[in-house]
């Protein structure tokens, strides 16, 4: 018998700032095992340049991967270890900082708008000092499916089933299995997803609203929703959406500043050699 997802928890965003005063909308869950692998979503979305001129200045990170999507707008990304990549609107960057990166990260408009998300996905303990990685994925590399009455779906990441046809993004070499796809719906449009049992998954409204399970979920919302097989997905109105769908680490989760670890001995021995200049001999 099939096993259906419902929501279980409504969290909203809330406004803040990173970087150089850049503003965002924001989402995390270190402290929420049914976040696991993912921590924290950031939403950038704005029509004023003074929002964000600023961007990410060079700053260190270990033990986690991110992943850049910008549906609207260009995205700068250098790194001490001479990786120089620029996104064009609808595509993505990732990095897996492993024992540790400096980076910096530049929002550019595109025809006077900016809309993107950053998002944070944990490093099993395994790999939080590996060397780090970096890729980019550009607009027309992502994996799209798109029929009448169903909306559009970007695969960014990972593996999804999608109204019965099995979909691969580009990105499928995160840590542990990590899904991330973009919905653009149409009122009365429904998403049907098939996803792996005992992974969690969550969806985040950046437009419109939608209902899962009886339950409706607004813009800037994020659901935190049930093990299971099946998930269905109906825009009440034009609508956009992340779903995420990955599987739980089960590990302790020590978080500080740009850092990720399992252990505060870990957490103080990674700013120990960043202090020291190891990140840039890595």
């Amino acid at each position: 018998m099939t096993s259906f997802r419902t929501i279980q928890q409504i969290i909203p965003s809330h406004a803040t700032s990173d970087g150089d005063g850049v503003k965002i909308r924001r989402v995390h869950g270190f402290d929420n095992q049914a976040f696991s692998p993912f921590l924290m979503i950031d939403e950038l979305k704005s029509d004023d340049k003074k929002d964000y001129v600023g961007g990410f200045p060079p700053h260190p990170h270990r033990g986690i991967e991110t992943l850049t999507y910008m549906m609207q707008g260009h995205f700068q990304h250098r790194d001490h270890m001479g990786n120089v990549g620029e996104l064009r609107s609808g595509g993505a960057q990732w990095m897996a900082a492993g024992r540790g990166v400096i980076h910096s990260e530049m929002p550019i408009m595109d025809d006077g708008q900016l809309h993107g998300f950053q998002i944070w996905i944990n490093q099993p303990a395994r790999d939080k000092m590996k060397p780090a990685q970096y890729h980019d994925f550009q607009p027309e590399t992502i994996t799209e499916y798109q029929k009448p009455g169903f909306g559009l779906v970007r695969l960014l990441a990972g593996t999804l089933t999608v109204d019965g046809e099995a979909l691969t993004g580009p990105l499928t070499q995160t840590g542990v299995a990590a899904t991330v796809a973009d919905w653009r719906a149409e009122k009365g449009d429904q998403l049907v997803l098939g996803t792996p049992k005992h992974h969690n998954a969550m969806v985040y409204v950046y437009e419109g609203e939608i209902s899962l399970s009886e339950k409706k979920l607004i813009k800037g919302e994020l659901a935190l929703v049930s093990k299971g097989e099946t998930m269905e997905i109906k825009a009440k109105e034009d609508s956009g959406l992340l779903v995420f769908v990955g599987e739980p680490i089960n590990e302790p989760v020590v978080h500080y500043g740009p850092f990720v670890m399992n252990s505060s001995q870990e957490i103080q021995q990674a700013i120990n050699d960043y202090n020291r200049g190891e990140f840039e001999r890595y």
